[in-house]
């Protein structure tokens, strides 16, 4: 059990610190409309690298979860045990703590850095309303965390069941990771985990912190309503004789 949770504290800490290190660090280096800076695509792109790579590196030790919403999404799926949520957990946003900090202080390393609490997507954060990159209500927030959520857990799902083409499943939840960002950074920066929107929120400030609930009730919904959805519909179709159910 060490171990696992010693895994997911270390994916969590590469998907934070890899997915939010890309939006503060390279997003818009160089300022606006510079080639140097990766945009939205690219920092989308590295989201879904972070969890490709450590799907791969740690997700036979530990399951590859690295986000609280996924832990539940897997339970309600029936697919992980409802005794190791709360170690999972505990160990998930320690890690997206741990790589806030170190991203705090690389980013201070260059002159002049500062945040602005008050502004929208402030050090990474997630955000509603005034602190939406596109100014999204708190109705439209909500709805986008839950529906993204949940069809990432149905992505998951899928991708690693026993039935499913065997050694492609990170391929797949990092692209489908990738897409949720393109989709969803213009409504709330995209969390669909919990310990990622903690692990900046703290360094953010105040209003990002205000805010965080949003993002760890509408992603664990999402994460329950996705795996709920998938074990009701594996189900059903072919078994393993090929014969439909």
């Amino acid at each position: 059990m060490i171990r696992k949770l010693a895994a997911e504290f270390i994916g969590t800490f590469w998907l934070v610190l890899g997915g939010c290190g890309s939006a503060v660090l390279a997003a818009n280096f160089g300022g606006d409309g510079n080639p140097l800076g990766i945009g939205l695509l690219g920092v989308s792109l590295a989201f879904g690298l972070t969890v490709l790579t450590g799907a791969y590196a740690l997700g036979h030790i530990s399951g590859g979860h690295f986000n609280p919403a996924v832990s539940f999404g897997l339970w309600a799926g029936g697919r992980f045990p409802a005794r190791e949520l709360v170690p999972y957990i505990i160990a998930q946003v320690l890690g997206g703590i741990f790589a806030g900090f170190i991203l705090f202080h690389i980013a201070r390393g260059t002159p002049g850095f500062a945040i602005d609490p008050n502004a929208a997507g402030a050090f990474a954060s997630n955000g509603y309303g005034s602190h939406s990159p596109g100014g999204y209500s708190i109705n439209a927030a909500f709805l986008t965390e839950i529906v993204m959520t949940a069809m990432f857990l149905v992505v998951i799902l899928g991708a690693t069941h026993v039935r499913a083409p065997v050694g492609f499943a990170p391929i797949a939840i990092g692209l489908a990771l990738t897409l949720i960002h393109l989709i969803s950074i213009p409504v709330t920066n995209t969390s669909v985990n919990p310990a990622r929107s903690t692990g900046v929120a703290l360094f953010a400030g105040p209003v990002a912190m205000s805010q965080l609930w949003l993002f760890w009730v509408a992603p664990i919904a999402g994460g329950l309503l996705g795996g709920v959805i998938y074990r009701w519909l594996g189900q059903y179709g072919p078994d393993v004789t090929g014969t439909q159910r």
